[in-house]
């Protein structure tokens, strides 16, 4: 399994950043773009990069309906594209009422522009990949609390948010988007639906923000499951960061970095 950053907060080399997240993956013979980040700063990396994502690509997956990870759908046509019904949903900032952080495309038009497929359960996009739909929030610790209300007033805890688990050997990689579901949660699911109990990786947002009990208590599962090849990137801000760097000596997630597992 190939997985190219194309979209990152971080600028990589002479590749373009943005406050975004975009990947593409390929395995087994099938490349997949995760999210598109918020712009189309994913086709201009891929470009540079040497890689034509319209030509490529013949399935999208959307981890959720946030902006960042989904705008840059107005940049494409005619794939095949998975996601959760509720991506859909107009959604804002509880101090900020005014302005839509949802996607801006509607469903109607995404429907005019790609083969739409939603699902809240799992779905096989081929034998070795599952979007994993709708995660259920079973710790303490995580997605207890949100700063977003959707359209119809009531807080927002992102039903959405999902990731992809990848199954290699007797193992498991899973990628995630933002991770609002918690990313201990996602990691505990995509087990449960693979039937596998050893991950390789773990890669994407984890939505932590600070050295908190959350951060503490997502450190201390990844070191009792054993995972040490973990690319926290994107929503994870610096202090996060700063405590995975601490406990797993990580690499810094930027544009144009290539994972092979």
């Amino acid at each position: 399994m190939k997985l190219t950053v194309l979209t990152e907060n971080v600028a990589g080399g002479q590749l373009l950043a943005e406050h975004g997240l975009s990947y593409l993956i390929e395995c087994d013979g099938r490349s997949v773009l995760f999210d598109t980040g918020h712009s189309d700063v994913f086709l201009k990396n891929a470009k540079k990069l040497g890689i034509d994502i319209r030509a490529k690509i013949k399935t999208i997956v959307l981890s959720h309906g946030h902006w960042d990870h989904g705008d840059g759908l107005r940049y494409l046509q005619g794939q095949t594209l998975i996601t959760h019904p509720s991506s859909f949903l107009k959604r804002y900032r509880k101090n900020d009422p005014s302005r839509n952080i949802g996607l801006t495309l509607s469903r109607p038009e995404v429907e005019n522009k790609f083969d739409l497929i939603v699902s809240e359960i799992p779905c096989a996009i081929d034998q070795n990949m599952i979007f994993l739909g709708e995660i259920p929030r079973l710790n303490d610790f995580e997605a207890q609390a949100t700063p977003f209300v959707d359209e119809n007033g009531w807080p927002d805890f992102v039903p959405d948010d999902s990731a992809i688990a990848i199954l290699q050997d007797d193992g498991l990689i899973v990628v995630t988007g933002c991770s609002h579901a918690g990313i201990c949660n996602i990691v505990e699911y995509a087990k449960k639906v693979s039937g596998r109990r050893v991950v390789k990786a773990v890669v994407g947002g984890f939505h932590l923000k600070r050295n908190n009990r959350q951060t503490e208590k997502t450190i201390q599962y990844f070191r009792d499951h054993g995972m040490e090849a973990i690319f926290p990137s994107h929503c994870t801000e610096l202090p996060a960061l700063a405590a995975f760097q601490n406990a797993f000596e990580i690499n810094q997630v930027k544009t144009g970095m290539i994972l092979n597992f």
